[in-house]
């Protein structure tokens, strides 16, 4: 995912006209989004339908862990990042959708499907999809909303089981494993956002509600840089715009809300946004704040753990060896940590000290048949899985330290802020 550091002035006529066609482009490309995901298997393969690898059998219910949808979307040079980050978050409750944008080489991407096929916990659980096409993508633009909003749409479309939708970057890390996320999650609430209204991320001064934009990666297949105009606009008062950090976890109820629009803010909110920088930072926090029905539903974290670089619209620095106390000592309740460098040895230092993951392997858990057994490190040497699919209960975790701290922060966090929407009334930007 590319971010634009060229601008280009236009007139504010030409300006308009690219807008208004930005957006029916936007819309269409929406509206198209269910179709894609019918032409690939869970391996990202192009396979006929008989072929094709079947699902993984959960149980649902309040008595049973959340299921959690992963979007992990990179671009060129990302591929083995992301299967790190696929390994190090992986378990067969969860769903997982990989996806490289067009400045990735076709090459790329068939070689990222290829070896999410070869893993064999993979392909036996059938839970891991590739995109198999995609499109250009400018994180300051709307063309970063259309992605997410469209792999929010195809993980609906592969299931609609899951509860909770967690886009990531190839950059991310786990600080923990997923037996302590699904089991602190399992005890909350299945309707929560964990949204961050947090001022430090400097997205006011990112935002620039009234500047106006076009974000030509709309309708050009390779990344090209966003495109300025002269003139300004005024707030809207219609509605009231309110931001944040782009992570965060939203839930299912919120996600189909967002993407089917059935009362028509989202649509109406999108095509306002197709011409606002860095949207991300602002489309569901208003969207949320702007809604009866969820402004009840937030907690105002994004569970990250971040260090902000000075001023704080910069952005987040990257993480090192130095970071690592800090990181997991750290009181706040923070599943993901970003941005990392690839193989910086501080992501060896998590593995081996927080995550129990060895080798080219998963991370280990209750579903895990090696959980207490000898590992063959021929096996880990050639990139073998050592957690099989046979007789493996996905059903039940086994939290360590750190899940049962995270769900009594959780549980605490609920507590105190269920029910409030200081945050909606004090971080708006209008």
């Amino acid at each position: 995912m590319k971010m634009s550091k060229i601008s280009y002035k236009v007139s504010g006529h030409q300006l308009w006209i690219l807008a208004f066609i930005s957006s029916i482009i936007l819309l269409a490309t929406l509206s198209r989004s269910n179709v894609q995901v019918d032409q690939f298997s869970a391996s990202g393969i192009k396979l006929k339908s008989h072929n094709q690898v079947p699902r993984r059998n959960v149980s649902k219910g309040v008595d049973y862990p959340p299921i959690l949808a992963y979007w992990i979307c990179g671009t060129n040079g990302d591929s083995k990042k992301m299967l790190r980050l696929l390994k190090a978050i992986y378990h067969p409750r969860n769903q997982y959708l990989l996806q490289l944008d067009a400045d990735a080489p076709e090459s790329e991407r068939a070689e990222l499907a290829l070896k999410v096929q070869s893993e064999t916990v993979f392909k036996a659980f059938g839970n891991v999809d590739v995109v198999g096409a995609s499109y250009a993508i400018d994180k300051m633009g709307v063309s970063a909303l259309a992605a997410t909003l469209h792999a929010a749409a195809l993980l609906l479309k592969i299931s609609t089981n899951w509860d909770w939708f967690i886009p990531l970057s190839p950059s991310d890390y786990p600080l923990m494993s997923q037996d302590d996320v699904l089991h602190a999650f399992t005890f909350l609430p299945r309707d929560l956002n964990f949204i961050d209204f947090a001022t430090n991320t400097g997205w006011k001064e990112r935002l620039m509600i009234n500047r106006i934009v076009i974000d030509p990666n709309l309708y050009y297949k390779k990344a090209t840089p966003i495109l300025y105009a002269v003139e300004t606009r005024t707030n809207p008062d219609a509605f009231k715009i309110f931001g944040g950090s782009q992570w965060m976890i939203l839930s299912r109820s919120f996600m189909v809300y967002c993407v089917q629009g059935w009362d028509n803010f989202p649509r109406k909110l999108l095509m306002y946004l197709t011409n606002v920088p860095y949207p991300l930072e602002s489309y569901f926090h208003t969207i949320i704040c702007n809604s009866p029905q969820f402004q009840n539903s937030t907690i105002n974290t994004d569970l990250s753990f971040m260090k902000w670089e000075s001023p704080a619209h910069v952005g987040p620095r990257t993480l090192t060896l130095p970071d690592y106390v800090e990181m997991v000592t750290s009181n706040k309740t923070t599943i993901f940590a970003r941005p990392f460098e690839e193989d910086d040895p501080v992501l060896e230092k998590i593995d081996d000290r927080v995550l129990n993951r060895s080798g080219n392997g998963v991370v280990p858990g209750n579903w895990c048949s090696i959980r207490g057994k000898k590992k063959n490190v021929e096996s880990l040497k050639n990139g073998e899985e050592l957690c099989s699919a046979s007789g493996n209960n996905i059903d039940a975790v086994k939290p360590g330290v750190y899940g049962m701290k995270l769900r009594a922060l959780l549980s605490e966090l609920v507590s105190d802020g269920r029910g409030k929407i200081n945050q909606c009334q004090e971080q708006v930007y209008n």
